[in-house]
């Protein structure tokens, strides 16, 4: 689908179905949109330009009468012809026929319009798991920034494995959480996701099974089926994931490892128990299952510290551990890091310089700065007190507007709260609904296909008065929906 990041402007002299159309002419004639691309269905489309179907429809006529568009019936409108073409010889390239060719499936439909709405202004963003950029420690940056000249004397590639003053950093940062472990038993990623990509792309046979929590922010991309993983997915309680199912997989669908988020789940927010920790590393290592354990939201406790991490309560280098600066930083800088035996990190660094010769040089020195520095815990210190503060009032709106319609759980850290409507719902007309009135919501389908009743919120990205405002909005349009 073509992305439209403009609007006509309704001040101007010239008639906005010419706007529209001088517009459309453009982006064929720079080849933006080259032949045999599709337009947006006309309501859709209206809707983005800001303007009546009637106005739109003006536009699109005139272009398919210059043959620029072309209708097929119970296909849409395409781009049929450019100023160039017509002249042409030789038939042009039709990139459509390579756009389903790819090894990478297309995101799910609705991943692509959260991706896109969340840059469009005025936005009230209800499901954004990000820090508000009223987070973002400019001070503190600006002191960071200023030292590094004195330890950079060249930005070219890293070792393999990522700088290593930035693995010695984390290294002392890991004994505080449990973790022994050797620099040459780290290495750095441009966060979670990539580290999650090589692990399956390295490691992993095609056709291999995963077992992870359900519902799980993994089943919102498809850039692990484009690999031909399959997942299968574990029921959670209040404790955590459940142990009966993972020893049935295991014995009866031979899977081939475990994905956790064990601190501030996401989506749901739980927060896994320090016995529940114990009992699943047992499990594990009696079923010789390996365990990925994300534990990107660590350092968002809102309550109290969370318990140690897995990888603390293991010896036998079962755990591959994951933690980045995304959530509790910056997600610019682009840094994570994954723990493990040597071989297998060996294999990784491998693979990692054949995708993209390292991370980012200056990201990873500024990273290590904030580590060897110290301001990383005192920053870490004030984005608590702020997500207390956003926590309560996310909670009171939701006590006051969704107290009959919903229930949920007051979450201890991280940044979600994993909302239970009562009845259930279509979770598409809902986040269309909600998007008209600029309101930026993650249905829970995202994460669970089978979820018509759940909403993903999180009170990390909106301000103080845009969390009222747009949860009290969005207990409206829900209880519209009801009626």
């Amino acid at each position: 689908m073509l992305t439209i990041d403009w609007a006509p402007n309704h001040k101007d002299s010239m008639p906005l179905y010419r706007q529209i159309t001088e517009y459309i002419k453009n982006k064929i004639t720079l080849g933006e949109w080259p032949i045999h691309s599709k337009l947006p269905p006309q309501r859709r489309l209206a809707h983005i330009l800001q303007v009546n179907r009637s106005t739109l429809t003006i536009a699109l006529d005139e272009l398919i009468a210059d043959g620029l568009l072309e209708t097929r019936a119970g296909s849409g409108t395409w781009v049929a012809n450019n100023t160039w073409s017509v002249l042409a010889s030789t038939p042009t390239v039709n990139w459509n026929s390579y756009l389903d060719k790819g090894l990478y499936l297309p995101n799910l439909q609705i991943i692509q319009e959260i991706n896109q709405a969340e840059f469009k202004p005025n936005m009230i963003r209800l499901g954004t798991g990000e820090l508000s950029p009223e987070f973002f420690p400019r001070d503190m940056m600006s002191s960071i920034l200023q030292n590094l000249p004195e330890r950079i004397n060249s930005l070219g590639y890293e070792e393999p494995k990522g700088l290593l003053f930035l693995r010695q950093q984390i290294r002392i940062y890991l004994r505080s959480l449990g973790i022994d472990t050797s620099v040459s038993s780290i290495m750095i990623v441009s966060g979670a996701l990539q580290a999650l990509q090589l692990i399956c792309s390295s490691l992993l046979p095609k056709d291999s099974t995963i077992l992870l929590e359900k519902p799980s922010y993994l089943f919102s991309l498809k850039l692990f089926q484009s690999m031909n993983m399959q997942f299968s997915g574990i029921p959670l309680d209040k404790e955590g994931i459940e142990l009966a199912p993972i020893a049935f997989q295991k014995q009866h669908k031979n899977s081939n490892l475990l994905y956790t988020i064990p601190c501030f789940h996401n989506p749901t927010g739980i927060e896994m128990s320090k016995q529940r920790r114990r009992d699943l590393i047992h499990l594990c290592q009696q079923e010789q299952l390996p365990v990925i354990e994300d534990d990107v939201y660590r350092e968002l406790w809102l309550d109290s510290p969370p318990p140690i991490p897995l990888k603390a309560l293991e010896r036998e280098g079962l755990v591959l551990y994951i933690g980045s600066l995304s959530k509790s930083l910056s997600p610019g800088l682009r840094i994570g890091w994954i723990v493990g035996p040597e071989p297998v990190i060996e294999r990784l660094a491998d693979v990692k310089m054949q995708n993209d010769y390292g991370s980012s040089s200056l990201s990873q020195w500024t990273a290590a700065e904030w580590f060897a520095s110290g301001l990383y815990q005192q920053h870490l210190e004030e984005v608590r007190k702020a997500l207390r503060i956003r926590r309560e009032a996310a909670c009171k709106s939701l006590q006051t507007h969704f107290a009959d319609i919903a229930t949920w759980q007051v979450p201890t850290g991280g940044f979600y709260i994993w909302l239970s409507l009562t009845h259930p719902l279509s979770m598409q007309k809902l986040f269309n609904l909600a998007l008209n009135e600029g309101l930026l919501i993650h249905p829970g389908s995202i994460y669970d296909y089978l979820s018509n009743r759940h909403l993903r919120l999180s009170y990390s990205y909106a301000s103080l008065s845009e969390l009222k405002e747009g949860l009290y909005r969005l207990s409206v349009i829900i209880k519209t929906l009801k009626t």
